[in-house]
Parts: C-alpha cells; sequence; structure tokens
C-alpha cells in the first residue's frame, strides 16, 4: 500500500453521496465505490478492496457502527482504515465513534474541496494503527 488510491463510500442520502463522489472522484482524483447501505459495502469490499472506507454513521438498517464491524470480519478488509461522517460532533459521541475502531470522524456538513485531503490525512494515520 504505497498511496491511498481506492475509497468506498458508504452513505444513505443520495445528495450526499453525489457531492462526496465528486469531491473525491473529480478533485481528489480517487478510484470511488459508492455505497448506500451497509449491505452493499459488506457485498462489494471483497472485490473492490478499498484502501479507505468513509461510513455514515445513521443508516436504515445496518447503521455505520455495525457496518463496520461486518466490514472488520472481511479477510480483505483487515487494516484498512474506516472514517465515520456524522452530523453528530458532541465530544463523547465522537469518543463513542473512534471507540468502534474509526481511525477518525468527519463532521457534516464537511468542505468538498478539502475532503480528499482530510481523507489523506486519516489514512496516513490509520494504515499504522489499525489493529488486525
Amino acid at each position: 500500500m504505497s498511496e491511498l488510491q481506492r475509497v468506498m463510500c458508504v452513505e444513505d442520502d443520495p445528495d450526499i453521496r453525489l457531492i462526496v463522489e465528486f469531491s473525491l472522484a473529480t478533485l481528489g482524483g480517487f478510484e470511488i465505490c459508492m455505497c448506500p447501505d451497509g449491505q452493499s459495502a459488506i457485498a462489494q469490499a471483497p472485490g473492490f478492496k478499498p484502501d479507505l472506507v468513509l461510513l455514515d454513521v445513521m443508516m436504515p438498517g445496518l447503521n455505520g457502527p455495525e457496518t463496520l464491524v461486518a466490514l472488520r470480519l472481511l479477510p480483505q478488509m483487515k487494516g484498512v482504515p474506516m472514517v465515520f461522517m456524522t452530523a453528530k460532533a458532541m465530544p463523547n459521541e465522537v469518543e463513542a465513534l473512534l471507540q468502534h475502531g474509526a481511525t477518525g470522524v468527519i463532521v457534516k456538513p464537511f468542505d468538498p474541496v478539502r475532503l480528499p485531503e482530510d481523507i489523506r490525512l486519516y489514512w496516513e494515520h490509520g494504515r499504522g494503527s489499525i489493529a488486525d
């Protein structure tokens, strides 16, 4: 893993998916896999082999923390940094999300221009600190 190339985004809101896809693919130059829910992320992750996963916290069906746990069970996802995206940004809420094993938390609304750099920083920080 020499550089961040493939990013999976798991987000149920179609408008936010569109913004993230534009930000990461067009501005960041990443290969993107957009998933509308946790189940599709679990199904697509082994084939896509993301370098980093962005996870919405509140989604119907599997929520973000449940999706993170399920993704971690896949052998291909061991050591892959996962970053939550949430509008709930109180310090205790952010800390609770980090306790689930996330590398970081991006607060919504986020700056689409900064998003590629933000996830690069989380990726650099997260690859060495994720327990397998």
